[in-house]
């Protein structure tokens, strides 16, 4: 899953002090108050792509194509399942952190209630801390893990508290303001305690990460060909007589109210369902919410897999693992979908190609699939996203992550298109034309990048991800290579695409007409993976997310192997540092050999080879490229990361209860929808103690 990239917005150019108020900063007045910073001009259409931008943050919009194509039937069912996703939108809050609801709903008790001046650098800064914890689902950056820290002094914070009549304790106001309290989401350095350094809510109190291992270790059931997807939708806790207990996600167990508002959604959602096979599908994901029991949701998983005919889709449940230092449980996250068949229709090819491809991988013989099976491809539009897919949001996604579903009933893959369409209608030039080396690099992604990134993501999701096998009595990835199966796998199916985005096979199959579609991505992947994703990272910060590890591990490595032969040349010019791929058929040829080691240490469960490729390649920043990369990105005026605000869904009902039309709009006010999100989808209040 990726997201927008691009540069950090330089805050303090953007204010003027004056007048001779009280000396405390945060109540000067702002220059820009009552602005909206960052917002794009309309297009041909009038239609506004970007409307704000704060922090490291924009905030962009989407159309949903292909709305008054779908019957009202259709309609209907995108509505339902739209708000089952949203009913669960706290629920990822709550993953997040223990501590984030709570600390939401007074910062947004602050909002709404405050009646001083809101032109004050204080407010501004108030404000940005809270959209910052709107966009991340939490107190924690959503990429880096690291806690968000306000700018905003504690005087000020006083001042609202006291101006509004809410209160903070001490507890609170620790994890606010003390970095060292709750100090990063995901922590990935085995030494020091993956369980006990993350602030990530999937343990308890007091669990250790060798008390958890233990835990998982003794529910497996050896020799089992067809395991559940152990601890997925569950927080393990530690009793008072020191017993490891799950306590599951489920109807009448933790996140039973907003998990009760789900279910209402998702039962609604089968009067409107196009065909059989979803109806059994939406029958078995019901069951799982009510019982809990991931049996249920294998089962819910192979039939949803098997529903390829409907013109809608959805992604539903405790899915991802990579907020999980262990890699167990999964963060909540929605995606409803509608297919874009003309789109979809060009991609036909490659799934029905897949075998082919997995008999040309650079892998040992041993770790090849004899029979690639189930692989299914779309390009579709998204209708509404929620939890771990939004604000921020994948470009393109494959499901089921159990192994065996995979390998015995095949898999999804979808890449959504008008997200896709949307980062690239809202981006400028100013990044490729800041890094590229040369004309000619910038003439070929500029001609070919688009076509490069989409059959890049087609690739990854498709071919990458379903590619490949475990050696027998090999356990899973998280089992054996542990904190680093994420980026390892995430890197494996990077490394699938651009092996083959090389290969005229490709343009024997009519997916690009030119194997410069290739090169372009080749120089696009080497530049972001040495240099331009760095703009993400606080100078001096590691690299933290697993996406962005991959990139670097890589990159890095091709560029040490590939250095005595020039296949990456670096070299700065005028004071800048460029990197200018040389070789590109040595280069493929080096992404092939990386990949044949990867899908060893994939299929082996060589934990210490996992380790050094990662940590030696794609955690560690040159710290002089990376504050060159800081200020050459920052002068831009970019943001790198981006989010979608959602398309807002009204509904009119007939006497009988029946939904008979669904009417689409598109908010331009990010403040204003999260504050209607809390106010409306309040569906876990409890949960606002303690837990």
């Amino acid at each position: 899953m990726s997201n927008s990239k691009y540069a950090l917005l330089p805050i303090f150019s953007l204010v003027i002090f004056f007048g001779c108020g009280p000396s405390d900063e945060d109540f000067q007045i702002l220059d820009t108050a009552n602005k909206v910073v960052g917002a794009s001009e309309p297009d041909e259409d009038g239609f506004i792509w970007q409307t704000e931008q704060f922090a490291d943050i924009k905030i962009l919009r989407y159309q949903i194509p292909g709305w008054e194509q779908l019957n009202k039937r259709q309609q209907a069912l995108v509505y339902c399942l739209n708000m089952a996703g949203l009913s669960g939108r706290d629920i990822m809050y709550d993953q997040n952190n223990r501590y984030n609801l709570r600390i939401r709903h007074l910062l947004e008790n602050i909002h709404t209630s405050y009646e001083g001046d809101r032109r004050t650098i204080g407010w501004d800064r108030f404000e940005t801390y809270l959209k910052k914890i709107w966009f991340s689902n939490g107190i924690h950056h959503h990429y880096s893990n690291k806690k968000h820290q306000p700018e905003f002094s504690q005087e000020y914070f006083d001042h609202l508290l006291s101006s509004t009549s809410n209160k903070c304790n001490d507890e609170l106001r620790a994890v606010i303001f003390d970095p060292a309290v709750e100090s990063k989401k995901v922590e990935q350095d085995g030494s020091l305690g993956l369980v006990e350094s993350s602030a990530v809510n999937f343990y308890g109190p007091g669990v250790t990460t060798e008390e958890a291992e233990a835990y998982f270790a003794s529910i497996k059931v050896e020799g089992d060909r067809s395991p559940v997807e152990y601890g997925l939708n569950s927080r393990l806790v530690k009793t008072d007589s020191g017993e490891i207990v799950e306590e599951v996600y489920k109807l009448d167990g933790l996140y039973s109210d907003a998990i009760k508002e789900i279910i209402k959604w998702l039962k609604e959602a089968q009067n409107y369902t196009e065909n059989n096979m979803q109806s059994i599908a939406l029958a078995h994901l019901i069951d799982y919410y009510v019982t809990g029991d991931l049996e249920k949701w294998s089962l819910y998983n192979i039939n949803w897999v098997k529903d390829t005919e409907g013109d809608v889709d959805y992604i539903n449940g405790f899915i991802e693992v990579y907020n999980d230092p262990l890699g167990y449980t999964g963060s909540y996250e929605t995606i409803v979908e509608i297919k874009d068949f003309e789109a979809s229709s060009r991609m036909q090819t490659l799934m029905e190609n897949a075998q082919w491809f997995e008999d040309h991988m650079p892998f040992m013989e041993e770790h090849k699939k004899s029979e690639v099976v189930g692989i299914t491809y779309n390009v579709v539009n998204v209708a509404g996203e929620a939890g771990d897919a939004s604000t921020s949001t994948p470009i393109g996604v494959n499901l089921p992550n159990s192994n065996w579903i995979r390998q015995v009933h095949g898999s999804k893959s979808v890449s959504l298109g008008n997200i896709v369409s949307a980062y690239d209608k809202a981006s400028g030039g100013g990044m490729l034309a800041e890094f590229a080396h040369d004309e000619v690099e910038k003439k070929r992604v500029k001609a070919h990048g688009a076509l490069a990134g989409k059959l890049h993501t087609a690739m990854h999701e498709v071919i990458g991800h379903a590619s490949g096998k475990l050696e027998d009595g090999v356990e899973t990835p998280k089992e054996t290579i542990k904190e680093y199966s994420s980026t390892l796998e995430e890197g494996r199916a990077d490394l699938v695409a651009l092996y083959f985005l090389l290969d005229e096979k490709l343009v024997e199959l009519g997916l690009m007409k030119t194997i410069e579609v290739g090169r372009a991505e080749y120089d696009s992947y080497i530049r972001n993976g040495m240099m331009t994703q760095l703009c993400r990272l606080e100078l001096g910060d590691d690299i933290e997310e697993s996406h962005m590890r991959n990139r670097a591990w890589v990159s890095n490595w091709c560029y040490e192997k590939g250095e005595a032969e020039g296949v990456i040349r670096k070299y700065v010019r005028e004071g800048k540092t460029y990197v200018d791929v040389m070789n590109y058929e040595r280069l493929r040829e080096l992404f092939g050999e990386l990949l044949r080691e990867v899908q060893r240490i994939k299929s082996q469960g060589d934990y210490e080879a996992a380790k050094n490729l990662v940590e030696g390649y794609g955690v560690k920043v040159d710290l002089a490229i990376h504050q060159e990369v800081l200020e050459r990105s920052e002068a831009l005026g970019i943001a790198p990361y981006g989010g979608f605000i959602n398309p807002q869904m009204s509904i009119t009902r007939a006497e009988s209860g029946e939904i008979t039309n669904v009417e689409v709009t598109y908010p331009n006010d990010f403040t204003d929808q999260m504050l209607r999100y809390s106010s409306t989808l309040n569906f876990l209040p409890t949960v606002n103690k303690l837990n």
